[in-house]
């Protein structure tokens, strides 16, 4: 399936930066919101961009390293908040109300669940194991996950969605985001472990050490993503993964989140090159990994607001500005003002 991904189409992007050079403002005066729009065309294959019919997937699944004393809560926590994104009541529903979105949540694993109405069942594990103490899963586990990501998307398509956002629930999640952001860059995860829901002093060392003790324990592979994400990863990430190469494969623009969207789109870029047409950065997150991810993808990021919420809330408030990007996109041009277009003066054009 992999294989099956294109390069992003040139001619798509120069036609988009035509028509965006075409409008009654200045050359690049919407700057980022300009260059995400072209790269959506470069993905899509037209410069017809249309975004109307979006939905958030929320990925939720547990962590077995949440028994070293790196969450502020415990593992119940992840079923009670997936119930609400469920019902439509949680933070990111209302959020998404405002940005005219859909949210599905979907159950990649969480820990025991009690019954879920309106949660989508894509299963792979009960949970994983304690990431400190040995692999969060086997391969095969991991590679299904990222499998039902992929299937996400294209269910998704097939109903017409034009956009997704990625959003994921797990306590323990940043812990494990940032043992895969570790294992896939050598950092030191004292450089780069952040305080997630709010740890003290003492949380924030015991996380440390947890991630440093995995890495030791399961030596995953940087070369090879997918032992990464068994050893070290989690069910959402891995699912995340998914939704990028799926994202890819199907023509479906999918809006990063924060930290564990980020590594679960690093995880997606390094299995596949050609995939990283489909990721776009909604917002730098203010754990610590956040700008050393984007820097690694290479994406800058629309939003710079100390965000850290998850949920797939940051990659929601980044979608109205992208409305009012086409706004303007399918708005009056300088033919309609009866006045002479600008010409570029320098830089690059297509």
């Amino acid at each position: 399936m992999m294989g099956s991904i294109t390069p992003a189409d040139e001619n798509a992007r120069c036609a988009a930066h035509e028509r965006w050079a075409s409008c009654a403002k200045p050359l690049g005066g919407l700057g980022l919101l300009e260059t995400m729009i072209e790269d959506m065309a470069a993905l899509t294959g037209t410069a017809d961009v249309h975004l109307e019919k979006r939905t958030l997937l929320v990925l939720c699944a547990d962590n077995g390293v949440v028994a070293e004393g790196v969450s502020q809560t415990g593992s119940e926590v992840t079923a009670v908040v997936a119930r609400q994104l469920g019902a439509g009541q949680s933070t990111a529903c209302r959020m998404a109300a405002i940005a005219d979105c859909k949210v599905v949540a979907v159950d990649m694993g969480i820990l025991n669940p009690p019954p879920l109405p309106g949660v989508l069942n894509a299963r792979v594990a009960n949970g994983t194991g304690n990431i400190a103490q040995g692999p969060a899963m086997t391969r095969e586990q991991a590679a299904e996950a990222v499998w039902n990501g992929m299937e996400l998307v294209r269910l998704q398509k097939k109903a017409g969605v034009q956009m997704l956002a990625a959003g994921e629930m797990g306590i323990g999640n940043t812990t494990t985001a940032t043992a895969v952001t570790c294992a896939l860059l050598g950092l030191d995860p004292a450089d780069v472990t952040g305080r997630g829901a709010g740890l003290s002093d003492a949380g924030l060392q015991r996380k440390i050490q947890a991630i440093r003790q995995a890495l030791a324990v399961n030596a995953p592979d940087a070369a090879d993503p997918l032992d990464v994400l068994c050893k070290v990863g989690g069910l959402d990430i891995a699912g995340l993964c998914g939704l990028f190469l799926g994202g890819a494969l199907y023509g479906v623009p999918v809006l990063m989140d924060g930290v564990i969207t980020a590594a679960a789109a690093l995880c997606a870029a390094k299995l596949c090159p050609a995939s990283d047409k489909a990721i776009f950065a909604s917002h730098c997150s203010a754990e610590p990994c956040g700008k050393r991810l984007l820097d690694a993808l290479h994406k800058k990021p629309l939003i710079t607001a100390g965000l850290h919420l998850g949920e797939g809330t940051g990659a929601l408030a980044a979608i109205p500005l992208l409305d009012m990007a086409l706004a303007v996109y399918g708005g009056s041009t300088f033919a309609d003002y009866g006045m002479q277009a600008y010409t570029p003066q320098g830089g690059s054009s297509c």
